[in-house]
Formats: structure tokens, C-alpha cells, sequence
């Protein structure tokens, strides 16, 4: 765990098999596993999460959004996201994975939150159970992992069908969310995003507005402002540090950006 002036990291482990980048189980064993602490604590990982909920009621915050979860609630977790594990008296599936395991069906920047329905629970939980007998197989035989890829990524297919409200799939606008995520906090200049991924300005506009109604700005200053949110109040790092961690040039300067997206001051905010 890295928690020195951000927000509490966790790194993918396994204990039961440290080279393996898959895990299943369940949210009673998470729940023992670790500290209450930890059950409480907002954080990130470096790892994909998967809940299914299966039982029981409680509630799952996901940047700043704090998501009721009942039976039929999946909820996909991606690396770098901040979370606070489930509350209350809900039970779940989990699967465990880093991005590396699985093939590549559900993209970093899918919607967080999925409802499977009553017809499609059974199935949901059947694909969520062959994953963990095909797991415990691979922990007593050391087997390839071949047959455990292939029914996650079968399972992860099942996911991204479900209705969400993720963005239309569009390679280019994939490159720019890409791109944006390492640079961020180094630049905000919507030219400059459009030039390292080969496009004109007005061409990435196109993009982003008919991937999510949205300009390239107004995404790049929208993931500015949630960086900005999730230091507020998940670290105690002053409002100036934060400014120049995201590559304000003057404290004044992140105080006026912010309370222009925000409508409050970074202070209001982090109170």
C-alpha cells in the first residue's frame, strides 16, 4: 500500500498464488482478509474489481458517487478509480484481475455500475461460479491459465451487453481517453491532445462529441476537476500542492479553474 500524501494505493496480491493475476472469491473472505481499517478506507487499486451482488443491501462509493447495491448490482471497478468497499449487509462475487490477465473486452473507461436482470442473474452467477471452480482447479494443479482467460473473457463479454451508459465504441475517441489519462495533469490544451494522436483539433472535437455530446476541452477539464476532487478530500495535501500536481503554474490559478467547474472553492469543496 502507498499512502504517503495521496490517496491510499493497493497493489494486485495474491496469497494464494503471487504470480497468478487472478483472483475469486467472495466478499465474506475480502471482508476477513483485511483490516477494518482498510473496509473503510477510500482508496485506489492498480487492478480490475468485479462485484456481483448476491444478497443483502449496502453501498459502494465510486468517485463520489455512492451506488446502492442489491441482488443483480455488478459493479466494474477499473484501475486508478477511488473507492470504498461495499457497506452494510451485502454479499457478492468478486473476480480479481490485473489488466494484463484477461483479454481485452471491457475498455478502462466502461460505466461503473450494470444491473443484471432477474431473467439473467442465474447465468451471471453460474459464469461467476465456473470462475471459481476453474480457479481452485488451477491453485491445486498449476495448470496453464488458458481455460480461466477464456471463461473471464466470456464472462466480461456478458458485461459489456448489459445496458450501461458508456460511450459509443470509437477507436480514435479510445486513443484520446488514453492519452488523456497520462497527460492530465501535465497539459489542458486541447490542441495539444489532438497532435500526439494525429488528429486536427476540429476533428477531435468531432470525436468527443459524438462519443459523449461533450467538446475535447470539457472532457480534459472535466478528468482535471475529478483529480482535483479526489485530493481534496481523500489526502491532506494543501490546496496549493494539489494545484501545481496538476500542473497549475500559481495557487490562484487552480482556485479560479476549480470553482469554475465546481461552482465552489477548493476549500467549500474539501469541507
Amino acid at each position: 500500500m502507498v499512502k504517503s500524501g495521496q490517496v491510499a494505493q493497493f497493489g494486485f496480491s495474491n496469497p494464494d498464488r503471487g504470480q497468478l493475476g487472478f483472483e475469486a472469491l467472495d466478499l465474506g473472505m475480502l471482508r476477513r482478509r483485511v483490516t477494518g481499517e482498510t473496509l473503510t478506507k477510500v482508496h485506489r487499486t492498480d487492478f480490475h474489481q468485479l462485484f456481483l451482488f448476491t444478497a443483502g443491501t449496502g453501498t459502494t462509493m465510486v468517485d463520489f458517487v455512492d451506488h446502492p447495491c442489491s441482488p443483480g448490482t455488478l459493479l466494474h471497478i477499473t484501475p486508478g478509480r477511488v473507492l470504498r468497499l461495499p457497506s452494510g449487509s451485502a454479499e457478492a462475487s468478486l473476480m480479481l484481475f490485473t489488466p494484463a490477465f484477461p483479454p481485452p473486452v471491457l475498455g478502462p473507461f466502461g460505466p461503473v455500475l450494470h444491473s443484471v436482470g432477474k431473467a439473467e442473474l442465474p447465468v451471471f452467477s453460474r459464469a461467476m461460479q465456473d470462475l471459481r471452480q476453474e480457479y481452485r482447479r488451477n491453485l491445486l494443479t498449476g495448470e496453464p491459465v488458458d481455460l480461466l482467460c477464456q471463461l473471464l473473457g466470456a464472462l466480461l463479454l456478458r458485461v459489456a451487453r448489459l445496458p450501461g451508459d458508456a460511450p459509443r465504441h470509437d477507436p480514435r475517441f479510445e486513443r484520446f481517453q488514453q492519452e488523456l489519462e497520462r497527460s492530465f495533469a501535465s497539459t489542458r490544451n486541447a490542441a495539444e491532445y489532438a497532435a500526439r494522436i494525429g488528429y486536427s483539433t476540429r476533428s477531435l472535437n468531432r470525436i468527443c462529441l459524438a462519443a459523449t455530446g461533450q467538446s475535447a476541452k470539457a472532457l480534459i477539464d472535466a478528468r482535471v476537476t475529478l483529480e482535483a476532487k479526489r485530493l481534496l478530500v481523500h489526502t491532506d495535501l494543501s490546496s496549493a500542492a494539489i494545484g501545481h500536481r496538476l500542473g497549475f503554474s500559481e495557487a490562484t490559478n487552480f482556485t479560479k479553474f476549480f470553482a469554475r467547474e465546481t461552482g465552489v472553492s477548493p476549500g467549500a469543496f474539501r469541507e
